[in-house]
């Protein structure tokens, strides 16, 4: 029960990562239709901004320390967020009525711009990141957590549920989702769909600067190759929870890391990502609308 329980932790772990990735993706997808798949990219550089904020001005903030730290998850999430804004004006925002496969070659070679020009400027080689969490650690009914896990995990929860109460209750998120149903109508009612989109933009890439922060942190390296894997394992999610709907994406990436968590226990590390994507595809056979995905039907 003790393993089973350990077993469970570690993949809510892993899933809070992907969650935090996740709805950037079904944010996106859910008003414009975009599959951003420079998403996992700004998620990098999320964790590159927080490592050259930590190596240069970390003095300043008391060190490696955790409130250095939570501060510098702040400053990256900004600039990530900025640099969502960026992308869905320059690269975005000019195609938005050109078709989708435009859309789509224009995202995948903003990933690209995005990962060699990080590469250009640190080095193909991964950096380690300056800070440290110790081996402090609690244990929860048998089963084992360190400290740094459960302020990670803290942190991607608290996150997830300010999105959640922004989309539900605030004027943004009733303009996000009235611009899902009919952006047309939208522009009728007076709604800048522009800003709303751009915001759209600056929360999902904000939320995937901190988990690149918070990896970083904790694997204790980065690379500008890092973002490529968890954007594909956060699309799998959104996908699997229902693309476009922002529950349904934290939920699908409770079960990717529950499956992942799993497969490494019973066949083995090497086996992980094959486990995870081969579900992926028996699922969508059964439900392809996701978890908690609707048809939807295309108005003519």
């Amino acid at each position: 029960m003790d393993y089973f329980l350990q077993l469970v932790l570690n993949g809510l772990f892993v899933g809070s990562f992907y969650g935090l990735v996740a709805l950037g993706y079904s944010m996106v997808y859910g008003i414009i239709k975009l599959l951003n798949f420079a998403h996992g990219d700004v998620y990098m550089v999320g964790a590159f901004g927080g490592y050259t904020l930590l190596t240069f001005g970390a003095g300043a903030l008391g060190g490696g320390s955790l409130v250095a730290l939570v501060v510098i998850l702040v400053v990256a999430m900004v600039m990530t967020g900025t640099l969502g804004l960026v992308l869905e004006r320059i690269a975005y925002r000019p195609l938005r009525g050109a078709p989708r496969l435009s859309v789509l070659i224009t995202a995948v070679g903003a990933s690209f711009a995005l990962e060699y020009g990080i590469a250009v400027a640190y080095g193909p080689n991964p950096r380690v990141y300056p800070v440290g969490f110790g081996n402090a650690s609690v244990t929860i009914l048998g089963a084992r957590l360190t400290v740094a896990q459960l302020l990670m995990m803290a942190v991607a929860v608290g996150l997830m549920i300010a999105l959640d109460q922004l989309v539900r209750r605030t004027r943004t998120g009733r303009a996000m989702r009235a611009i899902s149903q009919d952006p047309k109508a939208c522009l009728l009612m007076g709604i800048n769909v522009d800003n709303v989109i751009s915001r759209t933009f600056f929360i999902g890439s904000a939320l995937a600067g901190a988990a690149g922060v918070m990896a970083g942190a904790y694997y204790g390296k980065v690379d500008f190759l890092m973002g490529f894997i968890i954007g594909l394992k956060a699309f799998t999610a959104a996908v699997i929870g229902g693309i476009g709907n922002l529950r349904g994406a934290v939920l699908g990436a409770i079960v990717l890391g529950l499956l992942e968590s799993f497969g490494t226990a019973f066949l083995g590390a090497q086996w992980r990502d094959v486990f995870a994507f081969a579900f992926l595809i028996l699922f969508l056979t059964v439900r392809p609308t996701g978890l908690l995905g609707e048809r939807v039907t295309e108005r003519v």
